[in-house]
């Protein structure tokens, strides 16, 4: 057994995890290395090749990492779990008018819920991701801040993590940038895969095209929500749309329509198949209220609580005021903020410190 002891490491076949784990096991740790099986492309419907965490060459460079290095590996599969509660939100969020983020919902109660699981059953003290995010204890709290390469931290889709799962996570790659990590990766011969192309697309939509994806997850929905209107803001019709789901908040590309001037999707209603468009000016909100909410930093929010607040992954942030409401947070930006879009998460940063995150609800304007 290892002075350090043992660590269960989520291994994708990627760059990030592969050298999470080779670090690990340098630094003394007894590794055990586990792929977890979310999604079969194949069963997706899509034409583009199976590329990704879930793919079989995935899996292999992940296998070969364990073997090179003489740790056990396993793969686990969690298709149906992951089906039914990620993809399912995602379906159903689209077609309430919203906008997911299934990464996050993953992250929350799929994939740490899952490697605690088996880490217990394995008998390891830890776990380890990939993720660029650094992680302290400071007054009996466990503290996700941003990692150090501020290009690829991840922090914003760390927000939902628990207390209780966060006290036994290691983030090895949180303190290096990047070309770091590819260094690190040619230094251990693993040179292939340091070249290796990164996917940004969401696991279960490799092709990137998520209107494809719902007409193919629920066969009979762009027959119910076809010949839905645009109006503007008074409520007039100035076009024909495709059905709502099929758009988001600050959508300008992709209307189908042509109107002389660009417009923006400022308003989305399911209940009328209604999508309302106006001018960018009209997607300015200084005010959102945000649910769902996990708190990392501090047990609970002191009245008027001043944030950086993020509304989605590659959002820079914007000061702001949390006052917390029962189970929601009213948050008023010092300046009006570009399309937020209820379903996204938004994220309260300290500085670099994750205070907490939620799911937007509404956004308004305050006067």
């Amino acid at each position: 057994m290892s002075k350090k002891g043992k660590v269960l490491v989520a291994m994708s076949g990627g760059i990030d995890s592969t050298v999470t784990a080779v670090m690990l096991h340098e630094q003394g740790y007894e590794v055990v290395g586990i792929t977890m099986k979310t999604w079969d492309y194949a069963s997706s419907g899509g034409n583009k090749k199976e590329t990704g965490c879930c793919s079989l060459d995935s899996i292999n460079d992940a296998r070969q990492v364990a073997v090179d290095l003489g740790f056990s590996h396993f793969i686990i599969d969690i298709r149906e779990e992951f089906g039914d509660f990620v993809i399912d939100n995602f379906v159903n969020e689209y077609i309430a008018g919203r906008t997911p983020n299934p990464c996050v919902l993953c992250n929350t109660h799929i994939k740490w819920e899952a490697l605690l699981k088996r880490a217990d059953m394995m008998g390891c003290e830890y776990i380890a991701t990939g993720h660029y995010a650094q992680l302290r204890k400071e007054n009996d709290r466990f503290v996700i801040s941003k990692g150090l390469d501020e290009h690829k931290d991840q922090s914003y889709v760390l927000w939902g993590v628990s207390q209780q799962c966060l006290s036994r996570t290691i983030f090895p790659v949180g303190k290096f940038h990047k070309p770091d990590i590819k260094q690190m990766a040619r230094d251990m011969g693993y040179i292939e895969l340091a070249n290796k192309s990164e996917s940004y697309e969401i696991c279960f939509v490799p092709d990137n095209d998520y209107r494809g994806f719902l007409k193919r997850r629920v066969p009979d929905l762009e027959t119910k929500v076809e010949g839905g209107n645009f109006v503007d803001a008074t409520g007039k019709i100035i076009g024909k749309h495709h059905g709502y789901p099929f758009y988001t908040i600050g959508q300008r590309k992709g209307l189908g329509v042509a109107f002389g001037k660009p417009k923006f999707v400022i308003e989305i209603n399911p209940d009328t198949n209604t999508v309302m468009l106006g001018e960018e000016e009209d997607l300015q909100r200084n005010g959102m209220w945000v649910g769902k909410l996990n708190l990392q930093k501090y047990e609970k929010l002191d009245a008027n609580t001043p944030a950086i607040t993020k509304v989605r992954y590659k959002h820079d942030g914007e000061s702001s005021v949390l006052n917390q409401i029962g189970d929601r947070v009213k948050v008023e930006f010092m300046t009006k903020v570009s399309a937020i879009a209820p379903g996204q998460s938004a994220v309260f940063y300290e500085q670099n410190d994750v205070i907490g995150g939620g799911v937007i609800f509404s956004n308004f304007n305050i006067e």
